[in-house]
């Protein structure tokens, strides 16, 4: 009777044990992206962390077709804000440029173009021959164009790029490729020069004095909330791909989707990926509020002003409405003290979880005093007393 006690016992127990671990295995796949997207590739990130939310083969190196002139644009932009270029100058189109095929604003030989009406043919209607005479401008040459987008690949650290043309046209490209993900990088690089977002956020615009219209390749800007650009492109070998970029409740997403079918399929996976991360997924920003200066021991002055560096996460929306914070501040500091020294930190956590931590720092020079100095303080306390 004991025996059979026990073994009623043991069999209860295993019974409990495995429904909570098919609980827990439900969970976790109920929380889990479960997309079965007919693409190549794909990925989306935040943009102002670079967090990876969602990748899918993600740094297989494919064709880009047009997707090419993010690199194009950033160089671009690069250029008017150094000043090597203003969106006022004067762009002459070559007889290379104007034999670009695809699409194209139809540029004749020796018209001339505003570079910002260069900028917008490229961004808005995706002109191949836009492209090629703004680079053309830029560098002397098509080629030495080319070798700027590949130096600047390198430098932000993309390992499955190669370049040959600056408008991603492959009919006689022997290794003109890419990965979502380098796409990924490339495309945060160009929206932080936020004066690409006016132009790729048009639906329709015009050049030539309005004699010539351009209506945005990208149907998301239209037909998605929040929608601020970024750069279509389709080739037969290509297929269709995207990067597309929105902005909601201050969380900026960038999208990237390779060889997908049709249009009408790519858009509807940057769709499903973006929702996705909205609906998930929040940027959560440290509120800045005054921390107290930090007390000077030698010092000129007695106290030094301080500040919390910029601190930011992505996180689930469950999380981002939990969030602790924690100051930690020195009591006192010696002089010299330097502008950005750090004097404390902030300390974020998810329940008993550290998620991230932030400095605080000295927001003013603070020197150290001398005898003389010291001596006049001194007095001044006694006479104040």
């Amino acid at each position: 009777m004991k025996l059979y006690r026990i073994l009623l016992m043991l069999i209860c127990l295993c019974i409990i044990v495995c429904s909570f671990s098919l609980e827990v295995s439900a969970s976790k796949e109920q929380s889990a992206p479960s997309f079965n997207f007919d693409c190549r590739s794909a990925i989306l990130i935040e943009a102002n962390t670079g967090t990876v939310l969602y990748e899918m083969n993600a740094d297989e190196a494919l064709p880009p077709a047009s997707v090419t002139k993010i690199m194009t644009l950033l160089l671009v932009m690069e250029a008017i804000d150094d000043g090597r270029l203003a969106l006022t100058d004067t762009v002459t189109a070559s007889a290379n440029a104007c034999s670009m095929g695809g699409s194209q604003v139809y540029l004749k030989e020796g018209e001339q173009m505003s570079v910002e009406d260069m900028l917008k043919s490229v961004v808005i209607a995706s002109a191949n021959d836009a492209a090629v005479a703004l680079a053309e401008h830029i560098a002397g040459t098509e080629e030495a164009f080319v070798d700027m987008m590949n130096q600047k690949a390198r430098a932000l650290g993309l390992t499955s790029t190669n370049f040959e043309n600056t408008n991603g046209l492959d009919d006689t490209a022997k290794n003109h490729v890419t990965s979502a993900r380098d796409i990924a990088i490339m495309s945060r690089a160009l929206i932080s020069h936020r004066k690409i977002l006016e132009y790729s956020s048009i639906w329709m615009d015009s050049i030539r004095n309005g004699e010539f219209g351009l209506t945005n390749t990208n149907r998301l800007i239209r037909f998605y909330k929040g929608a601020t650009g970024l750069k279509t492109g389709s080739t037969a070998k290509a297929k269709f791909c995207v990067s597309a970029t929105a902005e909601r409740d201050g969380m900026s997403l960038i999208c990237v989707v390779m060889a997908a079918p049709t249009r009408d399929v790519r858009n509807a996976i940057a769709t499903s990926l973006l929702d996705y991360g909205f609906s998930g997924y929040a940027l959560y920003r440290n509120q800045k509020s005054e921390i107290e200066d930090v007390r000077v021991i030698g010092g000129v002055k007695e106290r030094c002003s301080v500040s919390e560096v910029d601190f930011c996460r992505v996180l689930s929306k469950n999380e981002a409405a939990k969030i602790s914070r924690t100051v930690e501040l020195e009591e006192s500091v010696a002089a010299p003290i330097s502008k950005g020294d750090k004097v404390g930190r902030c300390i974020y956590r998810f329940g008993d979880t550290v998620i991230g931590e932030s400095d605080i720092v000295a927001t003013e020079t603070v020197n150290k005093i001398d005898f003389v100095g010291l001596l006049f303080r001194m007095l001044a306390k006694m006479v104040l007393c």
